[in-house]
């Protein structure tokens, strides 16, 4: 038999509605620090991922063409040991012509 007692119904429904309110605020906290934290992330500087692999991309290009050039100057200086020196340049005296006045 059960007995029909109104103070087990309103505490009852007094605690459903506390259980909703907090599941309520619990959402709207997390909804808040979500914001909060990319408010945060978003005032940090930080490069998006397409501009994060374009600079990837212009590194690896930076540094073939350095192993390029290293390879080149290498080359260059094997050439420059295999010939014979060259004497340094010398400058060509003025002439005297022969109508000036002595």
């Amino acid at each position: 038999m059960q007995s029909e007692n109104r103070l087990f119904d309103d505490f009852v429904k007094v605690m459903n509605g506390a259980a909703g309110t907090l599941a309520g605020m619990g959402r709207e906290a997390e909804g808040a620090m979500r914001e909060r934290m990319r408010d945060f992330i978003g005032g940090l500087d930080m490069v998006s991922r397409d501009e994060f692999e374009a600079a990837k991309a212009m590194a690896v290009a930076a540094r073939e063409e350095n192993a390029a050039l290293a390879r080149r100057v290498a080359t260059l200086e094997q050439a420059a040991a295999g010939a014979p020196a060259s004497r340094p340049a010398r400058r060509a005296a003025p002439r005297k012509s022969a109508s000036a006045p002595k």
